[in-house]
């Protein structure tokens, strides 16, 4: 076990028994692939609300042996056969109706820029998207319309279709920017799924070392966590290029599609839910009862009838100093620095007028083994996080508030978001998101650049799109070496409405 949590945390020796996964370094997203690490490793039930709540590598291992026999609800990743109509999985039927319903639109493009510094051979760049592109699925499959132009098989499935490794209409083609053109305008690039794969690239050069590849990726294919298996391969098979080679890549055991036909068997659907899916359905109900259809933002302007997508970013940085107070803090009380930061936006929101019953949105990785951890696609579902800040509690209580409730969500993830709206039936309205308008999103990020070929470095980062899935999202993350870098986005609430703007509080108005 003290093997497994040197592995995960990336520390060159076995941690002492008694340590805590906390004070290693440990996070929710390190938490999650531990826990796959030891259903894998041991064949028991372990998830990751059990790493937070048996946190040293002695803990782990006396509840290994507490639940040596147990069945494990674990279904292994297999490959299915690619002829017929495939399905899509549940987040992908939702980002694909939305896609029918209001056409292509910028809404859902993953824009990554990965920076240069040194010389770039371009034709070893344009055969190593060719080398990622084979390599992953997603990047090569399209959505196109049936006969009927619907989309839709006749039993009204949407389906997808994976292009062959080498077929013309897959391999991305490097696109060289004109002179003075624009990033911010490359981004909002309107994805046809029907008709192209969804991953477009765009090379921006500023002189002979430095140099900005953009890598468009529409969110049907991937997701945050799928920048580290992109950025990776793309790196090994340019060095490969370079040197005039074919890239040896580590085998993968699957592909998205596989996995997307694992949780249909492991879940079932809306109409035939399986055992799983009720028990966690049953959580969601009693968790959520009673949840406010919409949180009042202190606006300064009333909601429109129809919620846009355009929308405006404030970053923001936390220093290193401040970044170790909040771990500090997170540790005293058994949490994460997420957890202190959701009880802090939870704290904010209540400041500023939205109630005490407080639901935000978050994403969880969906990746419940190592399997997953190669691939592109799209495997977050988002739960909903809900605090109760009432009776003025003190920061300490209200984080254990927190802690207890995200360590529940943790516990019921599985059950897609999707799946949960259409059970719960929430009052609907075009105005907002349906059960939370305030998105959370968390992410370790890496601070350092990496070696693209033998003379350049590259490092890769997320960049804004002009667009706002939620009325408020705060956007942040780790850094491994130290500091907490992020952005809150606003929808703009009107069509003529301004970016969003800095109070005194902090407190970006919409």
């Amino acid at each position: 076990m003290r093997g497994l949590y040197a592995d995960v945390l990336g520390i060159a020796e076995p941690p002492a028994a008694e340590a805590g996964f906390l004070d290693l370094g440990g996070h929710s997203l390190l938490a999650a692939r531990l826990a796959a690490r030891v259903r894998e490793h041991f064949g028991v039930p372990f998830s990751i609300a059990d790493v937070f709540r048996h946190s040293s590598a002695a803990a782990v291992a006396a509840q290994v042996r507490t639940r040596s026999g147990a069945a494990t609800a674990s279904v292994p990743l297999s490959p299915v056969p690619r002829t017929g109509p495939l399905p899509l999985s549940p987040a992908q039927q939702r980002l694909w109706f939305l896609h029918r319903l209001e056409g292509p639109s910028p809404t859902y493009n993953i824009p990554l820029v990965l920076s240069v510094n040194g010389p770039l051979d371009r034709d070893a760049l344009q055969l190593a998207l060719h080398d990622l592109v084979d390599r992953h699925e997603t990047l090569r499959t399209v959505y196109p319309p049936t006969d009927n132009g619907s989309g839709a098989d006749g039993d009204g499935t949407p389906h997808q279709v994976i292009l062959p490794p080498g077929h013309e209409g897959a391999r991305p083609v490097l696109r060289l920017a004109e002179p003075g053109s624009d990033l911010t305008e490359a981004v909002r690039y309107c994805f046809d799924l029907a008709a192209e794969p969804p991953l477009r690239t765009v090379l921006f050069s500023d002189g002979p070392d430095h140099h900005t590849l953009l890598l468009l990726l529409h969110h049907i294919a991937g997701d945050g966590a799928s920048t580290t298996p992109l950025a990776r391969d793309l790196a090994t098979a340019y060095t490969a290029r370079l040197a005039g080679t074919v890239p040896e890549f580590t085998p993968l055991t699957g592909q998205y599609v596989d996995h997307a036909a694992r949780l249909q068997e492991v879940l079932g659907t809306p109409a035939e839910p399986t055992p799983l899916a009720e028990a966690q359905l049953a959580h969601w109900r009693e968790a959520l009862a009673g949840l406010p259809d919409q949180l009042e933002l202190p606006t300064d302007r009333p909601r429109p009838p129809v919620a846009t997508s355009a929308g405006d970013t404030v970053p923001f940085a936390l220093d290193a100093a401040t970044h170790e107070a909040l771990r500090r803090l997170a540790r005293e009380r058994g949490a994460t620095v997420f957890m202190t930061v959701q009880a802090g936006l939870a704290a904010l929101l209540t400041r500023h007028g939205c109630g005490t019953d407080i639901p935000l949105g978050t994403p969880v990785a969906g990746r419940d083994d190592d399997t997953t951890a190669g691939l592109v696609g799209f495997f977050t579902n988002t739960v909903v996080l809900r605090t109760d800040t009432s009776g003025d509690p003190g920061f300490g209580a209200l984080l254990d508030r927190v802690r207890a409730t995200t360590l529940a969500a943790y516990e019921h993830d599985a059950l897609p978001f999707d799946h949960l709206v259409e059970a719960l039936n929430p009052p609907r309205s075009l105005a907002r998101h349906p059960l939370f308008q305030v998105m959370l999103a968390w992410q370790s990020i890496a601070d350092g650049p990496a070696a693209f070929g033998p003379d350049a470095t590259a490092r890769l980062a997320a960049v804004p799109s002009g667009t706002a899935k939620f009325d408020l999202t705060l956007n942040a993350g780790e850094l491994a070496g130290a500091g907490s870098p992020g952005s809150w986005s606003s929808a703009r609430i009107s069509s003529t409405g301004r970016p969003p703007r800095r109070s005194r509080t902090g407190w970006p108005g919409c």
